[in-house]
């Protein structure tokens, strides 16, 4: 006994000759279709090819670049960079952050994100109430630190707090500056 699958060969060929005759009418019958009058679109091609066409902006004039020469008896080249003992030399001296210090929880917030709340004063010690943009407070005292410039609390009052930021200088180093957060009214 034949499996379907060959006595279907002689009707997939007769399918195929039906399909390909198909397709040969389609096709000309789409062809048939491209042959229209195209006048319409060759007047709308004459009209735009015959409108004047917009001026060509100039080309900017560049400006003249000035030269310096260098002189001669420079120490260094000035197009390559120092060598890293001079740079790590001149970075050792200045403050930079401690890496083994472990990180507080108002580290992981920008300064301005942060809002002083307000102070607790316990047995001659003061505390600012800081308020993350999580809306937690946290209670912080003289010494610890927030931002994420390695801000570290300075001084406390009523009024503010008062931080020494580290942040990096262009060279690799790092420089001090101060900041504050102050209680809004």
């Amino acid at each position: 006994m034949m499996s379907p699958i060959h006595n279907n060969k002689r009707v997939s060929g007769a399918r195929r000759v039906v399909i390909a005759g198909g397709l040969s009418i389609l096709t000309g019958l789409g062809l048939g279709g491209c042959a229209r009058d195209t006048s319409d679109l060759e007047r709308y091609i004459a009209d735009i090819k015959s409108r004047p066409s917009a001026p060509i902006e100039p080309i900017p004039e560049m400006k003249p670049f000035d030269t310096f020469v260098y002189p001669e008896d420079l120490k260094r080249d000035p197009f390559v960079e120092p060598k890293p003992e001079r740079k790590e030399a001149a970075i050792a001296d200045g403050p930079r952050p401690d890496p083994s210090r472990p990180r507080e929880a108002l580290e992981d917030f920008p300064l301005d994100s942060l809002r002083m709340m307000g102070t607790l004063q316990q047995n001659g010690r003061l505390w600012a109430l800081i308020r993350d943009p999580d809306g937690t407070i946290h209670r912080v005292e003289t010494g610890n630190y927030l931002g994420q410039n390695h801000g570290r609390v300075v001084t406390i009052n009523n009024a503010q707090v008062e931080l020494v930021e580290l942040v990096r200088s262009g060279q690799s180093g790092w420089i001090e500056r101060t900041a504050a957060l102050a209680i809004k009214e």
